[in-house]
């Protein structure tokens, strides 16, 4: 460790004006003193296999190409801080790296006469042979603990490693930035393998308990005035315990806020005799996640117009169920949804026109006022999976055993609609259950939590008695 080296160490960090200078008695020991650290390497992880089977199939599909797929760098969040990590999703799923992987990493796809040789780059571990082990607080281990080693992270992903100083850009590489790559990976993961459909299963249980931490913590939200945030922050404690976090920011909405479909401020009261629509999914430590909603009562009991819309979403919900089956067209699974939302909005009187009329692709439309979103997407790594595959792929696509989508119909009567009836403003609900396809039909992996408006009082119920 020479002298140079700790005073380039010193000048490099942005922070310079608050920076303390590292005295020579510091500087001549910090290295020594420290305990042998045991050196065995892990087996390979659980999702190593099915993650080689993945890249077996880019190599296929690019023959001659170098492939760079980059895990992304981290994101400033204000000054010298910045947001946890995450890696691409298509790093993720390419490499079985997950939660736990590494800033800047590169996995390249070399070709060969055979195919491609893959090789996974990144920045090694800082230790205390190096300066930036005290000096670099975004590395260094003196500051955020132990890191991988190469040894490690080869074995931990059965996958050849390497420094990332090694790797070096060309003008051929194929990127994320190049269309067909990135949409081949979004499409190969339409069809979840063993591996994908066991950590989605793992998702939605532990998303579940969180469901039933909000119920417990229903009366201390009614007594905040921020109470929609308690919500959110029980939920996150159980994301946090239980997995790597929350899949994409909680929706905490009640009252009149449940008909703003992407409500996350979440700063609301939560009123005896509202509604709260909760959004919410936990993210395991895989990256998969799952997406839930479910509309509560605050005060545990539907009101007769509340029940009355509920249960025609819940109507809908079965719908569309009922449709989603191996060889049907994806968006027939939203037809059927919509079909429900047209009839009984008509019925009511809420609609200009028939509900024939309104299901018009050319000229209807009038009951989308009430849900202008779609019925169901993909769901996986990211919460809105595959978002790159082609339109004949994705919304027009067949549904095939292997497939995990939502379905998620909902209506929404804002607060100041002059188009609904009074008693319907400021009333909205969501039912969204998390399903996986099979080769015998569709299976609700939510179906546990409870749907219908007598389990969800029944539920509410049990809540506050434990």
């Amino acid at each position: 460790m020479s002298t140079a080296e700790n005073e380039t160490i010193e000048e490099a960090p942005v922070t310079t004006n608050r920076k303390q200078p590292f005295p020579r008695g510091f500087l001549d020991t910090i290295s020594t003193g420290w305990a042998e650290r045991p050196e065995s390497l892990p087996a390979a992880r659980a999702q190593a296999a099915f993650a080689a089977a993945r890249r077996a199939k880019v190599s296929e599909a690019f023959p001659g190409k170098r492939l760079v797929i980059e895990a992304g760098s981290l994101k400033q969040r204000s000054n010298d801080t910045d947001y946890p990590f995450r890696a691409h999703s298509a790093f993720a799923h390419l490499t079985g790296w997950a939660a736990d992987s590494e800033p800047d990493s590169v996995l390249v796809f070399e070709p060969t006469d055979a195919g491609h040789d893959v090789t996974l780059y990144f920045r090694e571990r800082a230790d205390r042979t190096t300066t930036e082990f005290y000096a670099d607080a975004t590395v260094g281990e003196f500051w955020i603990g132990p890191r991988p080693s190469i040894a490690d992270v080869a074995a931990d992903l059965a996958i050849a490693a390497d420094h990332l100083a090694v790797f070096a850009a060309t003008d051929e590489d194929v990127t994320l930035a190049d269309t067909e790559l990135e949409r081949f990976v979004s499409e190969l993961r339409l069809i979840k393998d063993e591996y994908e459909i066991a950590e989605m299963r793992r998702a939605v249980e532990v998303t579940a308990r969180g469901f039933d931490d909000i119920i417990q913590a229903l009366p201390d939200a009614a007594q905040h005035s921020r109470g929609e945030r308690v919500v959110e922050g029980v939920f996150h404690r159980r994301a946090r315990e239980d997995g790597n976090g929350e899949g994409y920011d909680t929706i905490a909405a009640s009252g009149p806020h449940a008909c703003y479909l992407h409500w996350t401020r979440n700063d609301g009261s939560v009123v005896p005799g509202d509604l709260i629509l909760v959004d919410a999914g936990v993210e395991a430590d895989s990256l998969y996640t799952a997406d839930i909603t479910r509309t509560l009562p605050v005060n545990g009991t539907f009101s007769d117009v509340q029940r009355r819309v509920y249960n025609t979403v819940l109507e809908a919900a079965d719908a569309a169920f009922a449709a989603a089956r191996p060889g049907v067209r994806f968006r027939e699974v939203h037809e059927a949804a919509m079909a429900v939302i047209a009839k009984r909005t008509a019925q009511w009187g809420v609609l200009p026109v028939t509900a024939e009329e309104a299901l018009d692709e050319g000229a209807g439309g009038q009951h989308r006022r009430y849900m202008v979103h779609g019925t169901s997407h993909h769901l996986g790594i990211d919460v809105h999976d595959c978002a790159q595959a082609r339109r004949e792929m994705y919304y027009d696509g067949i549904l095939e055993a292997g497939m995990v989508f939502t379905i998620e119909p909902g209506l929404y009567f804002q607060i100041d609609d002059l188009t609904v009836p009074e008693e319907l403003r400021g009333i909205g609900v969501r039912i969204e259950d998390d399903i996986l396809m099979t080769e015998e039909g569709p299976v609700n992996l939510s179906a546990d939590i409870p749907r219908t408006a007598e389990d969800v009082e029944a539920w509410i119920a049990k809540g506050r008695t434990v």
